[in-house]
């Protein structure tokens, strides 16, 4: 059975005195099949699951140890025992052409167990196989012609070029979208696309709004000495970034105008003027953005990568004789592919610690220590609002709990963070009405005073005692009667007010203020340059940008500055956007490739901002 459509899916639907024939049976054994089979397909993919080793016994001769596969068409195949075998006596040995071959595993059925059968339609067919039997095969093919597998690619990544020659690519690569207050990782790949004996120099400063690397600025300082590769082969660099948790939903990655060289065997080249990538950021935690995108791939794009109905386990290289091939080497290690088994997830994470250093799965402490005051600085700024929190608190009292018992819930966090938080607990009940059935009250104060109409109410009294320095409290409970209750149920309400400091406004910004890090920068028409900022007596907090004229220009969100067609000198208000009071100038002086054109326009607009400025604009274009 060849079946390369397993969906859509019919079973037998029975009725009553049904008149069952062989088509009815054999459709019952193909819907079982195929719906396993197209679970197999989704949930583990094709490959190994186990064993499968295989090793070289001698120069004509060759092991396939016992194992277990799934092909692309989600069909098991089991190798129940250690198989020895002649590699002349393998199907496909006698077609080979080169002397590099593939070893491959494909399922097989064949009919067993021969029968007396009488057929009233056919008198001949006096026998029929009972059976069909599971097993497998082997066969040899060029490499060469093996089919390439792919899968369709997603939106996940984007990658865009940095530098392109005859000789070398250079790819700037990431995801498209990046998670608020984690660590995301960009990559520079080097291709070489020639077979001439080239070595590549290359540098370059990409500008980072939204992400800090780890030495604490918005740069991703690109640099590539003496690569030298052969036709094909990659290098890959990366760049692990901290994106910052800024209201922004789109960012940039920009050139530094003016930052990129190329040197090809100590000889410049020529390099793209601008790059730019538009990136999204999204508040989804990693994970729940990479099962996002892997989930959105429907059937069709699986199926169009055509996953293959076999399972490669080994590659030869052959030696030809006079009378025969002769194995001289088996590679495995870097040819199979393996199933992923959640079976095996516990040991697989054991074998990966010996690989993980503390170091590999920690950001740096640079880039740690931005993203906590980041998370301080949000957690500080609050408006006068009062912060309220609630919850259930449950307090086991045990067995034989008697008057004047004392009784502690475990430390409970309540969610407003460290400082002072006043907590209230009230008694948790279930009235006893009976037109009220169901109907949960909470008393505050003194539970006795309801105990005349609510019988349920435990007499007892509570204190609250609040860890100011951890953000959490522990709810104490003294009995004034003897219960046989097993659990006290209390509700706790927590309230954080603002101080004063964080009123007044006036006081917060005394001795704080920003600085671009760059207050004039020299650009051509239509470039693009990101206007980072230093803070001075305050942690880094959310920055807005606006142009003060509307014809100078385009501004991001996220500080992405983009000159306009027309040369001269243009002005960026930059302020922190929960104290507007804090704010800085920027300047871009804006000119064509005509350096005389541009000074001359420059000039005649540089008076406009003051005569301070206009003199010390116009010393720079000098």
């Amino acid at each position: 059975m060849n079946n390369t459509q397993l969906y859509p899916f019919e079973r037998n639907r029975y009725y009553p005195r049904k008149r069952m024939s062989s088509g009815d049976f054999t459709a019952e054994q193909t819907y079982m099949n195929n719906k396993r089979r197209f679970l197999n397909g989704l949930m583990y993919g094709s490959g190994v699951v186990c064993g499968l080793g295989v090793f070289s016994l001698d120069d004509l001769s060759f092991l396939v140890e016992s194992g277990v596969a799934i092909d692309g068409m989600g069909r098991e195949i089991v190798v129940e025992t250690s198989d020895v075998k002649k590699l002349s006596a393998i199907e496909g040995f006698d077609s080979l052409r080169t002397n590099k071959a593939s070893l491959c595993l494909k399922y097989k059925e064949e009919d067993v167990h021969k029968v007396y059968s009488i057929d009233q339609d056919d008198p001949g067919a006096e026998f029929q196989y009972n059976r069909v039997r599971e097993g497998y095969t082997l066969f040899l093919m060029d490499q060469e012609d093996i089919p390439e597998t792919f899968e369709m690619e997603g939106e996940f990544l984007l990658s865009s070029m940095l530098y392109s020659s005859p000789n070398y690519m250079v790819t700037f690569r990431m995801p498209a979208s990046a998670c608020r207050g984690h660590v995301i990782r960009a990559e520079v790949v080097v291709e070489k696309i020639s077979d001439e004996d080239v070595s590549l120099s290359y540098s370059a400063r990409l500008q980072t709004p939204t992400f800090i690397s780890p030495d604490g600025t918005n740069l991703i300082n690109v640099v590539l000495s003496n690569i030298s590769l052969s036709a094909g082969d990659t290098v890959v660099n990366y760049y692990w970034m901290e994106t910052l948790d800024t209201p922004v939903t789109t960012t940039n990655i920009i050139l530094e105008s003016g930052s990129a060289s190329a040197f090809e065997n100590d000889v410049a080249t020529e390099v793209p003027a601008n790059f730019m990538m538009d990136l999204t950021l999204t508040s989804l935690k990693p994970r729940q953005l990479v099962n996002r995108e892997i989930g959105r791939m429907n059937l069709e794009m699986k199926n169009i990568g055509g996953q293959g109905d076999y399972i490669r386990l080994a590659d030869f290289t052959l030696v030809r004789t006079e009378s025969a091939y002769i194995i001289e080497e088996v590679v495995e290690a870097t040819v199979k592919q393996y199933v992923s088994v959640p079976a095996q997830d516990l040991k697989r994470a054991d074998y990966l610690e010996y690989f993980i250093k503390e170091a590999d799965i920690h950001p740096p402490k640079a880039v740690a220590a931005a993203l906590e005051a980041n998370r301080e600085l949000a957690g500080s700024r609050r408006t006068g609002i009062p912060e309220i929190a609630t919850g259930i608190v449950e307090i086991p009292l045990g067995e034989d709990a008697r008057r004047g018992d004392i009784f502690y819930s475990g430390e409970i966090m309540h969610g407003l963070g460290k400082g002072n938080v006043y907590v209230e607990v009230g008694y948790e009940l279930i009235s006893d009405d009976e037109n009220a059935s169901s109907l949960k009250s909470t008393i505050y104060g003194s539970p006795d005073i309801f105990g005349s109409e609510q019988k349920s109410v435990v007499n007892a009294e509570t204190a609250v005692r609040v860890l100011n320095d951890k953000g959490s409290f522990v709810v104490g409970a003294r009995l004034l009667d003897t219960v046989d209750y097993l659990m006290l149920t209390y509700r706790w309400i927590a309230i954080r007010f603002p101080s004063g400091d964080q009123i007044t406004e006036e006081q917060e910004i005394v001795g704080a203020s920003i600085s671009p890090e760059m207050p004039t920068v020299r650009m051509l028409t239509k470039e693009s340059h990101y206007f980072g900022v230093r803070f001075d007596g305050l942690e880094p907090c959310s920055l807005t940008y606006e142009l003060t004229d509307e014809s100078s220009g385009d501004i991001t969100a996220d500080g992405v500055y983009t000159a306009p067609a027309k040369a001269g000198v243009y002005e960026i208000r930059i302020f922190c956007t929960d104290m507007p009071k804090i704010c800085t100038y920027a300047y871009a002086v804006v000119e064509k490739k005509g350096l005389e054109e541009h000074s001359e326009e420059s000039e005649n607009a540089a008076p406009a901002l003051g005569g301070g400025q206009a003199n010390m604009l116009t010393s720079l274009m000098k």
